[in-house]
C-alpha cells in the first residue's frame, strides 16, 4: 500500500482534476444553453418572416422574404447542429465529471484506509510495550 505521502499527493491531484472537470461541465452547460437560445431566436425570426394571409405584398418584397426565410432556415439548421453538438460535449463533460469523482472517493477509500492501518499499528504497538515497574510507578518527588 502507498504511504500517506503519496496518497496525500494523489489525493491533491484528483481533487484538482476533478474542479477542472467540474468546470469544464458548467462551460459545457452554459454552451449548450446558449446554442439552444441562438436556435430559439432563429426560429422565432424565421416565424416572424413567414408570409401572412392578409397581407398585400409585391412580387419582390415577397422574394425577399422568400430569400431571407430560406438563408434563416439554414442557420437554423446549422443552429440545431450546433445545440446537438453541445449536449454531446454536455455528455461528455457530466461522464468525466463521475469518473474523476470516482477516483477521488477510491483515492479518499485508501487514505481511510491507510489511517485505520496507522490506527491499528499504534495500538498493538502501545499493546506490545511491556509494563512499567511497580517500583518506578511509585516514584516520589523530593519534599
Amino acid at each position: 500500500m502507498p504511504d500517506a505521502k503519496k496518497l496525500a499527493r494523489i489525493h491533491r491531484v484528483r481533487t484538482l482534476q476533478l474542479g477542472l472537470t467540474r468546470a469544464d461541465e458548467v462551460r459545457a452547460h452554459e454552451k449548450f444553453a446558449s446554442e439552444t437560445n441562438l436556435a430559439r431566436r432563429i426560429q422565432a425570426l424565421a416565424d416572424a418572416v413567414s408570409p401572412a394571409a392578409g397581407t398585400l405584398a409585391s412580387a419582390a418584397s415577397l422574394g425577399a422574404q422568400a430569400h431571407f426565410r430560406e438563408r434563416l432556415h439554414q442557420s437554423s439548421a446549422a443552429a440545431q447542429m450546433r445545440v446537438q453538438s453541445a449536449e454531446m460535449f454536455v455528455n461528455r463533460a457530466a461522464e468525466a465529471t463521475r469518473s474523476a469523482k470516482r477516483d477521488q472517493s477510491a483515492i479518499e477509500k485508501l487514505l481511510d484506509r491507510a489511517r485505520l492501518a496507522a490506527l491499528a499499528k499504534e495500538m498493538r504497538e502501545l499493546e506490545e510495550t511491556p509494563p512499567i515497574s511497580p517500583l518506578k510507578a511509585k516514584r516520589h518527588d523530593p519534599c
